[in-house]
């Protein structure tokens, strides 16, 4: 009977859902279609939710040499199911049955490392681990996320867990549309603090504060099945479609982290639209971090009704180790944008640079070529300004303020598309606007801003007809160069 009721609120869940999402303002990027593109990537990450959680906990583990950390709201320990649906409902959610102690489950998890199914368990020693459970959350029980806590503890890893709150079952974020301590679609709650702040202070070791601005990256939505095994992400239960949203700074070669964020059941885009996107509070420390966040998408099939992430064997036995079909999936996604890959030395900074020339909207700079660069990125301010590669060593910005004052740097950009170290940087200052003069062309001509012929006068550079040479007739015209005047 507790089956059927979870599962009959759950549906009504998805009812609230299709019927509210599709009407909201969502302050996350229009996704712009697209593939997956190498990024400049220092460190990697895993974050989620209920199965999205128990997902995360099997790739932290399962490719331990990428990611270097994971934060969980509300799951259990690793392969806590079994490979059954009844175990993972009533001992790994429930606590109606038994279940594996965590010590049962690290001594499988060295087992299935010594046979080379999922990364050395050494390197988990060390890592930072954050935890979530709120409790009014009657979904995972807190003894069972309890388990994850001492399964990681004992394998070394750096935890922290917060089970104060009083959340119920969902991701909590400040943007959360949802109360404290609901439990309804679409699973983002709003408790009153910042515990996406606390997750990833732990994971980073400190961030900046969140950007309270509009966002300024774009969210990429690339097709799921390009990485999924065998080319099809409906055969695993995975969508059509998967996101990234990048920053701006990681567009333009910064050294970024990358963050993966996985769903939780019914929580997937095609129930809940870009509603975790929206208000994970993810995107916002994004911006002002360094970070890339990819959400991969699972969806339903037969044995998956609510679109959860595979963590009790509905597709695979091999669900929780390297060689699960989902977990093979969102690992090729996160390789895609550059995880667990060793970038080369990036190329030194360009010397050299200086301004050789300034119009009231445009400043002309120059450097040094860079041996091994395939092109260059000029930033004003801080932020790159070539939409193309600059493939010489030189470059004019335009659509500049008059009279106003600019800080430039360049990047040497090698053939892998990294960006290397940004050389010293320089400053220009536009010149004042033209002063538009209003005077007879008698004056303009005694003036030497025009000259006369013919009895007609003609500013001097462009010789523009300004009209008859005497003092009556009058014109206004400006100086755009020395000597060049032209009319206002």
């Amino acid at each position: 009977m507790k089956i059927r009721q979870l599962l009959a609120a759950a549906f009504a869940a998805v009812a609230i859902a299709a019927t509210t999402v599709g009407g909201a303002t969502a302050a996350v990027p229009t996704p712009t279609p697209g593939s997956l593109q190498q990024y400049n990537i220092s460190s990697t990450y895993v974050s989620g939710l209920s199965s999205g959680g128990f997902m995360a906990n099997q790739m932290h583990v399962a490719y331990s040499d990428v990611f270097k950390g994971a934060g969980i709201f509300s799951a259990g320990p690793y392969d806590c199911a079994q490979n059954s649906v009844n175990t993972a409902q009533y001992a790994c959610m429930e606590t109606f049955m038994a279940r594996k102690t965590p010590a049962q489950l690290e001594q499988l998890t060295r087992d299935r490392a010594t046979a080379g199914k999922v990364d050395p368990v050494a390197n988990l020693s060390g890592d930072k681990v954050w935890l979530f459970h709120g409790t009014n959350d009657a979904t995972v029980k807190a003894a069972v996320n309890g388990d994850l806590a001492t399964y990681y503890r004992d394998f070394g890893a750096d935890v922290v867990y917060d089970n104060t709150s009083s959340s119920g079952h969902a991701w909590v974020s400040p943007l959360g549309p949802n109360s404290c301590s609901s439990t309804s679609s679409p699973y983002v709650n709003n408790c009153g603090g910042d515990p996406v702040r606390d997750m990833l202070t732990h994971l980073l070791g400190g961030v900046n504060p969140a950007s309270s601005s509009a966002l300024t990256g774009k969210l990429v939505q690339f097709d799921q099945s390009a990485y999924a095994p065998g080319g099809s992400s409906s055969a695993i239960s995975m969508g059509n479609e998967g996101f990234a949203y990048v920053p701006q700074s990681c567009q333009s070669g910064a050294s970024c982290k990358l963050m993966v964020t996985l769903h939780g059941c019914y929580q997937y885009f095609g129930v809940v639209g870009n509603a975790l996107m929206d208000k994970a509070y993810l995107n916002e420390y994004a911006d002002t971090n360094n970070m890339i966040v990819l959400y991969p998408q699972a969806t339903t099939m037969t044995g998956n009704p609510r679109g959860c992430w595979d963590w009790w064997g509905y597709k695979s036995a091999d669900y929780a180790q390297k060689s699960g079909p989902q977990m093979t999936a969102v690992m090729n996604m996160a390789k895609a944008l550059g995880a667990g890959t060793v970038n080369p030395s990036p190329l030194p900074a360009p010397t050299g640079l200086a301004v050789t020339a300034t119009t009231d909207t445009g400043a002309s700079l120059s450097w040094n070529s860079v041996s091994g660069a395939a092109s260059y990125n000029v930033y004003r301010d801080g932020t790159k300004v070539n939409s193309a590669p600059v493939t010489s060593a030189t470059y004019t910005d335009t659509g500049l303020t008059a009279g106003t004052t600019y800080s430039y740097a360049v990047a040497a950009v090698g053939t892998s598309g990294t960006a290397g170290t940004k050389s010293a940087p320089v400053t220009a200052t536009t010149a004042a606007a033209p002063v538009c003069v209003t005077a007879s062309n008698y004056a303009h001509t005694q003036a030497g801003r025009a000259h006369q012929s013919g009895g007609y006068t003609y500013a001097n550079g462009s010789n523009q007809n300004l009209g008859l040479w005497n003092v009556m007739a009058s014109s206004t015209i400006k100086e755009t160069s020395p000597g060049y005047w032209v009319t206002c």
